[in-house]
């Protein structure tokens, strides 16, 4: 049972229900748009053919010549799929049988290069391939975008359909339709993207492709006539998929003899060349020494190198219209490569290409160094990593107790752990990550001042800090998403339950085959962001609605334990607006003023307590409390409920 967040905010609503008249007629008009005289083939065409790439790795010692390839001979595709349904497993298989790798038992997540993408075994980055492959007596040029399959990166596959004309979506044999598949599914629809349905790991004891393509064609509306069953582990039917891409796939629509332009769908930055732009040529050619421009930044810059991956970085002569490569052009600054950016020749301007749509991020944390004295370090290794992952946005912040850092707003919980992670592992940075929290806005009560205070009605909040106070706001605005949960029906009445305890509500609910059910529910985002998917896998009842009481009363208990003992006594609130809605109190230190009293008179006693008492109240007008640095994390980490 599998949670489906869409990172874009973009409700299900507008996409066509699954099996729906409009999704069969769209779905019809993109199959005949993408065919373009070539043969359909289906998984069930008989006469296999046998590839003919070249298995020999000493063929990248060759100049290759990529004008030599038209464009009718380039595919461009992507894989998409869920989480751990094979994706980089059939890129490796890819990668063997068309001579890119050599073969051997090691070639396990080939394209997967960050250290955190092995040790997680997850795809992070959406990596590129380019591959030469014989099919009916003429050579192709395959570019191939192995993408992530977490929702948390969801981006980076949206990025990577633009540099597309189709995809292979995998599904696993045995666990069939799951959400993230879902989410992919539509990323390829809404861009006119031929889909091609492979069903893998069908080795497995108890996969059942036959349920399996059953799903495909109720959910998806594609015949199961079409659907490729394979296992990339052992290399089954693999050939199929490169005929199937071929046969299948259009060329990409490019015209050489126009001006030279190419769309930056991603990027990375290396110490001693600069950035190296991920680029789709559109139109044109591009060659070293070419002056090129930037439609962003207008700066002018010289082309250092352009090449292909094979995967590493193999440099070309040049590269032509409709093929996928890199480019590298002396940009020292990590702020001159955009992602959506268009290059093109300085002599020739032509008009920018589209571009992508700006991510909006679900969850904002603060970030600090732990010691201020490596500021500058932290900032320059943020810069170059947000070159890399576009889709977090940073805003400088300050902290009375942390000092200076950045409000970071990520996609999702994995999302800001793995980049806290490439952090240190890439850059070798120690950050302090506040607790995660979702942003919300405020509706203000029509008042001049108010509004020439914020500078408008309605604000957006993103650290709890900045909460204006409850009676100079109309109306607190919280975000809402659609999820997707797939699930066995033996347990819908306790997914029900959980989901009713975290305010969802449900939208949809439908049978995927005999044992499945799909349900799309209605969520406040705060309710699900951080441990909503933990509680799903085990079922529990999750927590109440009014949670304020509870939170509250956690964290004055958290700083009790956490802030050693005054002289006088700190009364510890916790407040919405002007109401205090839980305390804590931190008793003094107290000196024992009675340990030198062996009897006598009582009121001496009483004296000296009272003595006792009124410097205390003194100090306590006086007294300053400080707050360790490390009581002040603690407080911030995510505690398990009790």
């Amino acid at each position: 049972m599998l949670l489906l967040l869409p990172p874009l905010l973009r409700p299900f609503a507008r996409l066509h229900t699954p099996g729906s008249a409009a999704t069969r007629r769209l779905l019809h008009i993109s199959r005949n748009r993408r065919k373009d005289g070539l043969r359909t083939v289906s998984s069930q065409d008989s006469g296999e053919q046998t590839v003919k790439g070249n298995n020999n790795p000493q063929r990248d010692k060759e100049n290759y010549d990529l004008s030599k390839y038209p464009v009718e001979n380039i595919r461009n595709f992507s894989i998409i799929a869920h989480v751990d349904h094979g994706k980089s497993t059939l890129a490796d298989r890819l990668l063997e049988i068309t001579g890119a790798i050599i073969k051997t038992e090691h070639n396990k997540q080939v394209l997967d290069k960050l250290q955190v993408e092995r040790e997680r075994g997850i795809t992070v980055k959406a990596q590129t391939a380019t591959l030469f492959y014989s099919h009916a007596g003429k050579t192709y040029l395959l570019n191939l975008i192995d993408t992530p399959g977490h929702v948390d990166f969801s981006y980076e596959v949206s990025r990577s359909l633009s540099a597309c004309q189709g995809v292979l979506l995998i599904v696993d044999a045995n666990e069939g339709i799951q959400a993230q598949t879902v989410a992919n599914f539509f990323l390829a629809f809404e861009s006119q993207l031929m889909i091609i349905p492979v069903i893998n790991k069908i080795d497995l004891k108890h996969a059942n492709p036959d349920r399996v393509e059953k799903q495909i064609e109720k959910v998806f509306d594609i015949p199961k006539e079409e659907c490729i069953r394979i296992s990339a582990k052992l290399g089954t039917n693999i050939d199929r998929v490169l005929e199937a891409v071929v046969e299948k796939i259009p060329p990409p629509r490019a015209n050489i003899s126009d001006p030279m332009r190419a769309l930056v769908f991603d990027s990375t930055y290396d110490h001693y060349r600069g950035v190296i732009a991920s680029i789709a040529l559109f139109d044109g050619l591009v060659q070293k020494g070419d002056k090129i421009m930037s439609s962003y930044t207008k700066k002018v810059y010289e082309v250092n190198e352009v090449g292909i991956l094979r995967p590493d970085q193999y440099p070309v002569e040049q590269l032509c219209a409709g093929q996928v490569g890199y480019l590298v052009a002396g940009m020292k600054d990590v702020k001159e490569a955009q992602i959506g950016d268009t290059l093109y020749l300085q002599k020739h301007p032509v008009e920018p290409l589209a571009g992508f749509k700006p991510a909006k991020p679900m969850v904002f944390a603060g970030m600090y160094p732990i010691d201020q004295s490596e500021y500058t370090n932290l900032r320059k290794a943020v810069e170059k990593l947000t070159l890399n992952d576009s889709s977090v946005t940073v805003h400088r912040d300050s902290s009375p107790a942390l000092g200076a850092g950045w409000r970071l707003g990520f996609l999702g919980l994995l999302h800001m752990e793995v980049f806290n992670q490439r952090l240190e592992q890439e850059y070798n940075a120690s950050v302090i990550l506040t607790a995660p929290t979702v942003p919300y806005k405020a509706v203000l009560q029509l008042s001049s001042k108010l509004i020439k205070e914020y500078g408008e009605e309605e604000i957006t909040i993103l650290n709890p800090c900045h909460f204006p106070d409850r009676n100079q706001v109309k109306e607190y605005l919280e975000p809402v998403v659609i999820g997707t949960i797939l699930s066995p029906d033996d347990y819908i009445g306790k997914i029900i339950s959980l989901c009713k305890n975290r305010r969802g509500i449900q939208k949809n609910m439908v049978y995927i085959d005999e044992q499945r059910v799909m349900m799309q529910y209605q969520f406040p985002l705060n309710e699900i962001v951080v441990d909503f998917y933990d509680s799903l896998k085990s079922l529990s009842s999750g927590y109440a609605r009014e949670k304020a009481y509870f939170s509250g009363k956690a964290i004055a208990e958290r700083l009790k334990e956490t802030i050693p003992q005054q002289l006088f006594e700190i009364a510890i609130q916790a407040a919405i607006g002007g109401k205090v809605i839980a305390r804590e109190t931190i008793k003094a230190v107290r000196k024992n003023v009675l340990a030198k009293c062996y009897g006598g008179d009582i009121t001496r006693k009483m004296k000296l307590l009272k003595r006792q008492a009124e410097g205390k109240k003194r100090m306590r007008k006086i007294g300053n409390v400080e707050i360790p640095k490390d009581a002040f994390i603690n407080i911030l980490k995510r505690q398990k409920d009790k």
